[in-house]
This record gives C-alpha cells, structure tokens and sequence, in this order.
C-alpha cells in the first residue's frame, strides 16, 4: 500500500522560510515523479514543483522560481519542499503526490497523494 505523508505546515510570517517533507513507502519510485501541489480556497489544485525519482529533474513553476526548492533522499524515500521569502499568496493546503507522469504540471495523471498540509502566511 503506498503512502505519501506529509509533514506538519504552519503559520508564519511574510518573509519566512518552511521546509516540508513527504515520506513515501509502499513501494518502489525509482520511475516515478514526485511533486509539491497546492490549493487555496475557492481555486483550483496547482502544481508548485515536481523532480524525477531517478534523475534528480526539477520542474517548477514560475510564481516559486528562485524561493522554493525541492529535493530528495533516495535513502529516506522522502521529498523536500525548502520554501523560502514566502509570500500571502503562497498560503494553501500542500499535497505531495507522487506517479509515473508525462506532464508533471498535470494532477490528473499521479496515483498517490498525501493528505495535505496547510501553510498560512500572514501579511
């Protein structure tokens, strides 16, 4: 049974930095894709970030270039997501997902997602 499971998010300030994890278990994501997404209220999912099990690719989207970055520890099968000069707008519940994805921005196309964290930033 695979398991995404995210770390706790929180309220911080504008400005501040985050790091949030995702432990993942159940099975082998050696060919997989794993990615940050978020949703605020009354919008849609979004993807954030996303990198390549096996080559270390990262993807990002524009609004997050340059303040968030996201990793992995092969040995730990988690992800990172390193948020940093966060921003109001940022403020959303987080959701790792993890599948074999052609078009990573794409939430349709991963099979397995954590429950999501909540991250607030206060202006």
């Amino acid at each position: 049974q695979v398991q995404l499971v995210e770390s706790e998010g929180g309220l911080v300030q504008a400005g501040d930095s985050l790091r949030l994890s995702c432990a993942a278990s159940g099975r082998t994501f050696s060919s997989y894709t794993l990615g940050w997404f978020r949703q605020a209220p009354g919008k849609e999912r979004e993807f954030v970030t996303a990198i390549s099990w096996s080559y270390g690719t990262t993807y990002y989207t524009n609004s997050v270039k340059g303040r968030f970055t996201i990793s992995r520890d092969n040995a730990k099968n988690t992800v990172y997501l390193q948020m940093n000069s966060l921003k109001p707008e940022d403020t959303a519940v987080y959701y790792c997902a993890a599948g074999r994805v052609i078009d990573v921005t794409q939430a349709r196309q991963y099979n397995y997602w954590g429950q999501g964290t909540q991250v607030t930033v206060s202006s």
